[in-house]
């Protein structure tokens, strides 16, 4: 089965140890998903072009945040599935209305080329498969939205963004959080300096979970060939949010990486903890964990701070600085709505989506050089 991961039960602990507990929409409640008013209501103020989108990989966020979350866009629709438990498509198809012709296993997915009703498919898998799949997708003619880390490292990355660009496609990455205010309110505050220049950055991000864990029954995020380990899965916030709070490229980065439990962590990280290093002298300490909870985004500058916490929960996003001021996330009912439905209008109107391939391409080059610094002992590695 290729829709294995992290269990229900390890999802909601890790949900409520950063503060997510209460941002599952109402759809996730149950076994049903969306409403059917839900479903009306969205379809009732939907264009007539709407991308036709196709998961690919039913897991839990899939099943509980994307599949809701296209039941509340406008520019696109859940079209199709492709999935390797079979099990699950009579629920799918029965909860969606999703016809035969639109689901596919992964041994026929190359089938979806000839089906008009599908221009985009959303790759929510195990990371290993992200590059293969992708390439499929863009053979086949589609649009390719891909869940982070984008890769299992920067060159396949390239690869991806190659095999998009040759087919003529976009591709996009799944960083929900470069679609929402709060994170376009620190991009501006680090452009304008509102208390001075930023000295010191701290990027911390990560849950504790999988104590209950069979070591002969992992989970795929603690496989090293699925592309497992925290730096891969939630040390990509940290590390984007540094990015974005600073408005920089780091230059080099030093980094090492802790095992408490090694009878689960066996060739992945399960804290890591990374410096980047900035060309104007900004140094951002960063962490990343499923051993410990943190959830936070700080700049300490000349004349005050700010900070977001939780910076990359699925609700209750709130920023507060130095001077009592506070700022939040505008009120985005569905984030992942949101980031689905502004991909699907740049592929409408013929533009680069917000974040390409090439962002996060940018992440994969740090996160290699994270991977290498730890293995080397903390070594610096110039980017």
């Amino acid at each position: 089965m290729l829709d294995t991961g992290m269990t229900r039960r390890h999802l909601l602990a890790a949900m409520a140890a950063a503060g997510l507990g209460a941002a599952l929409p109402a759809t996730a409640a149950g076994p049903r998903g969306a409403s059917a008013a839900a479903r009306d209501g969205a379809a009732a103020g939907r264009r007539p072009d709407s991308i036709g989108v196709a998961l690919v990989g039913l897991g839990y966020y899939a099943t509980h945040l994307l599949a809701p979350g296209l039941q509340l866009t406008r520019n696109c629709h859940l079209a199709g599935i492709v999935t390797g438990s079979p099990e699950k498509i009579p629920q799918w198809q029965q909860q969606y209305g999703i016809a035969d012709r639109n689901v596919y296993s992964y041994d026929d997915f190359d089938r979806i080329a000839d089906n008009p009703d599908i221009q985009a498919v959303y790759i929510v898998t195990p990371n290993d498969l992200h590059l293969p799949l992708t390439r499929r997708a863009a053979a086949a003619g589609k649009h390719v939205w891909c869940e982070k880390p984008m890769a299992m490292n920067a060159a396949e990355a390239q690869e991806m963004i190659d095999a998009c660009r040759a087919a003529g496609v976009q591709l996009a990455i799944g960083y929900r959080m470069q679609h929402q205010p709060s994170t376009a309110r620190l991009r501006a505050m680090a452009k304008d300096r509102p208390y001075g220049r930023i000295l010191k950055v701290s990027a911390d991000a990560g849950f504790h979970a999988y104590d209950d864990v069979d070591p002969s029954s992992k989970p795929w995020r603690l496989l090293p060939q699925h592309g497992g380990g925290a730096m891969y899965d939630m040390g990509v916030y940290s590390l984007q949010g540094a990015r974005y709070i600073t408005g920089q490229e780091p230059m080099a980065v030093t980094a090492r990486s802790e095992i408490h439990r090694p009878h689960l962590f066996e060739g992945v990280d399960e804290t890591t903890y990374f410096t980047l290093e900035f060309a104007d002298g900004l140094v951002a300490e960063c962490s990343t964990s499923f051993g410990k909870n943190m959830n936070t985004l700080r700049a300490d500058c000349e004349r005050g701070w700010y900070e977001v916490s939780p910076f990359q929960a699925y609700k209750g996003i709130g920023g507060r600085t130095s001077d009592g001021g506070s700022f939040d996330d505008g009120g985005v009912p569905h984030q992942q709505a949101l980031q689905m439905d502004n991909d699907a209008l740049a592929i409408l109107e013929k533009r680069p989506p917000l974040v390409p391939g090439e962002e996060g391409l940018r992440d994969m080059r740090v996160v290699d050089a994270v991977h290498a610094s730890a293995r080397e002992g903390g070594k610096r590695i110039v980017l």
